[in-house]
Order: C-alpha cells, then sequence, then structure tokens
C-alpha cells in the first residue's frame, strides 16, 4: 500500500485528489491543512482506516518534522498555498510565506527518502502569453505577480533539487479547474452562485478576455495516472483544457443553464492580473488520460447541480 502526503488536501483539488487516491484503495493518505481556504467536510468519510488527518500549517518547519518522521511517506503531493487572485494581490506577504513550505518539503522529502514530489505550480507562471497554445517546454514564464513567482520559485526548487540531490520531481501547471466543491473566489463558483440567486453577475472589463476551464474529473485522472503509471517523472505537465472561451461569453451560458434572470454590469478592468488570453497545449495531458477532455456544457451541468443542491439545504 502506497503511503501519501497531500498538503493542502483539504482544498478544492487536494480533496478530490485525496478521495482518488483512497477509492483505489492501494493507499494510505495523511492530508496536512490549516482550513485556511479548505474544508474538513470535503473529506471522505468511507476510508478511516486509511485517512490520517492533522491539522497544521507546511509553512512551519516543526508542523512538518513531525509529520514526515512518522508519515513514512512514499510519495508527497504539496498542493498547500494561497490561492484566488483576489487574496494572492491583497496580501503578496502572505504568498512569499509559502516559500518557507516548499523548502520544508524538499528538504524533508529528500532526507526521509521520498520517491518523488508531485508539486502544485500554476498557469499563472507564464504571465502574458507570447504563443498560443501554452507549450510546457517553449513558452517562456514571464509573469511578476507574487504568486506566480513562488510557483516559478517552487519550479526552479523541483528541479534543483533533483539536479544535486537526486530527487524526483513532477511539476503540474494548473489551469483554470472547475467542479464541485470549488470556493467562490474562482469565476465558474462565483457566476453560478449568483445566477442562481438572480443576482447581478460582475464582469471585469468588457469581458472579452479569454479563458480555459478543466473539469476536476480531468484533473485527478491525469494527476493520478501520472503518480500509478509511473509517468511524467521530472517533467512539467500542463493540467487544463485548450477550448477558450470569453468572460462575457461564460457568464451568458451559465445565466442560460440555470435558467436565471441574473443581468450582467460591467466593472472597470483590473489594473494587474487579469490576463488576456489563456490556453494551455495539452498533449501531454490527453496522452496521461488516453480520452477526449470534458467538454465546458458537460462540466457546467454537474457544477450547477451541486451549487443548486447546496443552495436548497441552506
Amino acid at each position: 500500500m502506497k503511503r501519501i502526503l497531500v498538503t493542502g488536501g483539504a482544498g478544492f483539488i487536494g480533496s478530490w485528489l485525496v478521495e482518488s487516491l483512497l477509492d483505489t484503495q492501494s493507499c494510505h493518505v495523511t492530508v496536512l491543512d490549516d482550513l485556511s481556504t479548505g474544508q474538513h467536510q470535503h473529506l471522505p468519510t468511507n476510508y478511516p482506516k486509511h485517512l490520517h488527518w492533522i491539522h497544521g500549517n507546511v509553512n512551519d518547519r516543526g508542523t512538518m518534522e513531525a509529520c514526515m518522521k512518522h508519515g513514512a511517506f512514499d510519495h508527497v503531493f504539496h498542493y498547500a498555498a494561497v490561492v484566488g487572485v483576489a487574496r494572492t494581490q491583497k496580501h503578496p506577504m502572505k504568498v512569499l510565506e509559502d516559500i518557507d513550505g516548499l523548502r520544508h518539503v524538499l528538504e524533508l522529502s529528500h532526507q526521509h527518502g521520498i520517491q518523488r514530489v508531485f508539486f502544485a505550480s500554476s498557469s499563472e507562471v507564464y504571465g502574458e502569453p507570447v504563443e498560443l497554445p501554452q507549450h510546457e517546454e517553449t513558452t517562456p514564464l514571464n509573469s511578476r505577480l507574487p504568486y506566480a513567482v513562488v510557483k516559478n520559485l517552487g519550479e526552479v526548487m523541483m528541479r534543483a533539487y533533483h539536479q544535486e540531490l537526486n530527487l524526483p520531481y513532477t511539476i503540474f501547471r494548473f489551469f483554470n479547474t472547475y467542479g464541485p466543491r470549488q470556493s467562490e473566489d474562482f469565476v465558474i463558483t462565483r457566476f453560478t452562485q449568483l445566477a442562481l440567486k438572480n443576482l447581478p453577475i460582475t464582469i471585469y472589463g468588457d469581458g472579452s478576455q479569454t479563458r480555459t476551464f478543466c473539469h476536476i474529473t480531468d484533473n485527478i485522472q491525469a494527476t493520478t495516472k501520472a503518480l500509478f503509471q509511473g509517468r511524467c517523472v521530472n517533467e512539467v505537465v500542463n493540467i487544463g483544457n485548450p477550448h477558450q472561451i470569453s468572460i462575457l461569453e461564460l457568464a451568458a451560458k451559465i445565466i442560460e443553464q440555470t435558467g436565471s434572470h441574473s443581468e450582467i454590469i460591467h466593472l472597470p478592468a483590473l489594473p494587474e492580473g487579469d490576463m488576456q488570453r489563456r490556453q494551455p497545449d495539452t498533449s501531454k495531458m490527453e496522452q496521461l488520460i488516453g480520452r477526449p477532455l470534458k467538454p465546458l456544457d458537460e462540466g457546467l451541468m454537474d457544477t450547477i447541480s451541486y451549487f443548486r443542491q447546496r443552495a436548497q439545504e441552506s
């Protein structure tokens, strides 16, 4: 049985990863999370013997040392981070603290003989695109935002620890991922919740900026196959969907699918951080999962259903 540590495992993507690992019935999973953005109720309850919970912060050295000392882990998924555009721009110093967590994960993984570290990087490292689609090996990383700089530094640290200490890694560059359990910091969740309440949906600028959206099930299948099939070792993999849609079109689509009467209101464009286009090259990812990626219309159906049910229960 594989013993796996997931930092940030109570978050949106982390909790789906934990559930998928446990569903294989071949993993014992330890979750380390400070619940700053994650929620304990996101974690599955049907594998009590194979799930261990630690309430703690990866940036705290003592917590990480105790966790790694007693865990006897085979693999580490380092997903803990300050997330959300508004949060990371409002608290740049908080973002920089995540550098401590990166160092702790890598130093202790080397000391304890971890077989591979999986790191959640971000499409934000690409900054404003100079080529589309954005390929892992040819697109320069040019964002200056603190969140993106820290993610880029994390990638550099992964490579450095492999080069000098032979610590294997896999870097996942997550593009916009959506689905049930996502927090309202993110665009699809925010638009959906507003639409279900028939409240105005606000858009920065004219809404012509485009994004791509990856359903959580595609994300999880790709990342877990990288683990179980021993693939993408010491590589970077874009995790996303190449289909582009403007933010204005997205709002209209969600209004239509929810049957909402929400109006769309335009706000002044953000001064920084709202990139005009995003489009990943997903060749590596599609080779991993071996099937077509889920279309947005299909993925929105289960996302809207989830938030509609939550609204009815509250």
